[in-house]
């Protein structure tokens, strides 16, 4: 028999291992321009997830001929009001309270930093670090987070993720 350290691959550190889980969550986006996974952690444990795409029992852009912000060349960033999505952080958010979880001291992990509407309603749901992946041009988001005092952390991943060996 082995010893458990010559056979066994490492372990991902948590923010690794919840990483992981919000690009599979972004992997069920309905979004046409961005695909947007994310989780809110409390204590080690999952309590809700969301992903970006229309309301439910709506139609999706792909449905309906393309998305609306693409034909309009809005860029990234602005003018949101006129998506049919809703952002990844805020269905998780709608998440927890359709199923009455309670979010106290929550770490919010997205695989896309989160824009200013995410970041109020973040602050708002006693959110205390945000974990992501991919930059969003959205400097007041920032300042809002910072005024807050949420713990804002950009994740890389590790060498063994980056390659595949989970």
């Amino acid at each position: 028999m082995t010893a458990a350290n010559d056979s066994t691959p490492s372990r991902p550190d948590w923010d690794d291992y919840f990483m992981q889980i919000a690009f599979l969550v972004a992997q069920r986006s309905t979004c046409l321009r961005r695909q947007v996974g994310a989780l809110l952690v409390q204590k080690r444990r999952i309590l809700a997830t969301g992903y970006n795409g229309a309301p439910q029992g709506l139609a999706h852009c792909a449905e309906l001929g393309g998305c609306l912000r693409e034909r309009l060349d809005i860029p990234s960033g602005e003018r949101q009001e006129l998506c049919r999505g809703l952002h990844a952080e805020q269905n998780a958010i709608i998440q927890a309270a359709v199923h009455g979880v309670e979010l106290s001291e929550v770490t919010c992990y997205s695989t896309t930093q989160p824009c200013v509407t995410c970041a109020k309603m973040l602050v708002n749901a006693n959110v205390r670090r945000i974990v992501f992946a991919g930059d969003y041009p959205d400097n007041l988001a920032l300042e809002i987070l910072k005024e807050a005092e949420v713990e804002l952390v950009k994740w890389s991943p590790s060498t063994d993720e980056a390659s595949g060996a989970c």
